[in-house]
């Protein structure tokens, strides 16, 4: 029997090693991609324009992300604010059905219910079986404020009472929600976090849409800052890219209605209101206004011994318009309006507010089409003193008429708040998804709450030198129209430098 040897070694003999096997040639290392490669825009497309678009674009949505999701948040509020006031104030809004009783009667009801004989500042009458409102001026309320007395038109019964604002009637429910749209309930100083917002808004959309447009050339793949080789795809940035992507698809969807907006919100801001407003009476673009004015003699009454010692000529005393008129005056005013043209079936009756005025019957139905007409007329026979129709509107008067309508969410009704409400919801989910990707950028290791790096700065130093003034001029001419836009704009400038100069003597510390 043989016995196998080369089952086991010899004694006392060293094993013979197995011969090493060659290590694999070490690749030559890639060549490093220039950082302007790195950035690479579509062909034609500076980097540096690309860089500085992408620096305006995080840092204006990092910084005034907050203002715009809150402008977001409450403007969708506003937007869905119509039913949820007729839901509210139904029992107020809502009348019985029958053929409504002369406006005179329904007044009379609402100074009986008031225990006042004081003229109304105006009339809203009922219309589709809504409630008829009587609104009188009350000094202890705020501006723009009025008290309406709702009344059935077919029964002349109150049906409640409740404080209107504005030109909209907006009651107490719907007037929180726009003044929390407006100035967070925060009075004047409030507003200015709207007016921020706006300023804003069309910054940030349009630069948002400028690099897409610079970058819609460049690669999908996501290159290492060094090598420029493929980086390795891990969880936390395959999710940032998808919301990346739904964050340029949802912007580029909705860019148009976030000018729009933008635009028109910038018309009821403090500091920039005011300089839309001349530019458009420097332009002509103004809405033509109706003229109320009455010829200087007064409106003739039979004299009362009180004021026997004030007669004026032939023996009438001196006496306001609308005070010389009973609420019969209301149903001859409305009349008149008719047979002048006023045919909406919302319109707003206003008598003389003092001596020397016309009345006033405008219609104030704000849906497609648009009904905005207006007449004064004389309280004495109610002859027509002026008249304003929407057909002879300016086309910027008429775009203006309905871009704030369009805001308010009045143009098309239903349809319009929807819209309204899907671009709330798209700029708020913009908002969000912009701080979400910034906070998937931070460093893998990062503990705490750490966001990811800033964009690169330097990226005016590579352009050609005619850029430098040329950004300047339009950062300039932009924020002298847009303050709240200049001011803000340089308080990131300063907190940019500062942020630099830190850093640089951190660097030379460290270095040191």
């Amino acid at each position: 029997m043989t016995s196998n040897t080369s089952a086991r070694p010899e004694t006392g003999r060293a094993a013979t090693p197995p011969p090493a096997t060659p290590a694999p040639a070490t690749p030559a290392p890639a060549p490093a991609t220039p950082a302007s490669a790195l950035a690479g825009p579509a062909s034609g497309t500076a980097p540096w324009l690309v860089a500085l678009l992408r620096r305006l674009h995080f840092y204006a949505g990092i910084l005034v992300g907050p203002f715009l999701l809150a402008a977001a948040v409450t403007g969708g509020l506003y937007a869905a604010a119509p039913q949820i006031e007729n839901l509210a104030y139904a029992t107020e809004l809502t009348g019985s059905p029958g053929t409504p009783l002369p406006l005179e009667r329904q007044i009379q009801a609402a100074q009986d219910f008031r225990g006042s004989t004081a003229v109304p500042s105006a009339v809203r009458p009922g219309t589709d079986g809504g409630t008829t409102r009587v609104m009188f001026a009350d000094n202890s309320l705020g501006e723009s404020e009025s008290l309406a007395v709702f009344v059935d038109p077919a029964t002349a019964k109150v049906t409640g009472e409740l404080t209107a604002y504005g030109t909209s009637g907006s009651l107490p429910l719907r007037a929180w929600i726009d003044q929390m749209h407006r100035s967070l309930n925060l009075g004047d100083a409030g507003r200015l976090y709207s007016e921020l917002a706006a300023s804003w808004l069309w910054v940030v959309t349009l630069g948002g849409v400028a690099l897409w447009v610079a970058q819609r050339g460049r690669s999908p793949r996501p290159l290492t800052p060094r090598t420029g080789t493929p980086r390795t795809v891990t969880p936390r940035t395959g999710s940032r890219a998808r919301l990346l992507g739904l964050h340029k698809a949802l912007g580029l969807a909705l860019a148009a209605g976030f000018v729009g907006l933008a635009a028109t919100g910038l018309t009821w801001s403090k500091h920039a209101g005011d300089n839309v407003s001349q530019l458009r009476a420097a332009l002509g673009w103004d809405t033509p206004s109706l003229s109320r004015e009455l010829a200087v003699e007064a409106v003739p009454v039979p004299a009362s011994p009180a004021h026997a010692g004030h007669q004026g000529h032939g023996g009438h005393a001196m006496a306001d318009p609308a005070s010389a008129v009973p609420n019969s005056g209301f149903d001859a005013a409305l009349a008149a309006a008719r047979g002048a043209g006023i045919d909406a079936a919302k319109v707003e009756i206003k008598p003389g507010a003092a001596g020397g005025q016309a009345w006033s019957v405008a219609e104030i139905d704000r849906s497609w089409p648009t009904q905005v007409d207006a007449v004064s007329l004389d309280p004495r026979d109610m002859a027509v003193v002026d008249s304003v129709d929407f057909k002879d509107f300016s086309v910027p008067a008429k775009l203006s008429r309905w871009g704030i309508d369009a805001h308010m969410g009045t143009l098309f009704g239903v349809a319009n708040q929807v819209v309204l409400l899907a671009l709330a919801s798209g700029l708020a989910c913009m908002v969000v998804w912009g701080y979400m990707m910034w906070w998937k950028r931070r460093p893998r290791a990062a503990i705490g709450l750490r966001f990811g790096p800033l964009p690169p700065r330097g990226a005016l130093r590579r352009s050609p030198w005619w850029t430098v003034p040329a950004v300047a001029a339009a950062a300039v001419t932009a924020g002298v129209f847009v303050p709240l836009l200049g001011i803000s704009l340089a308080g990131f400038l300063l907190v940019d430098l500062l942020r630099a100069a830190v850093s640089r003597r951190r660097e030379t510390g460290c270095a040191g």
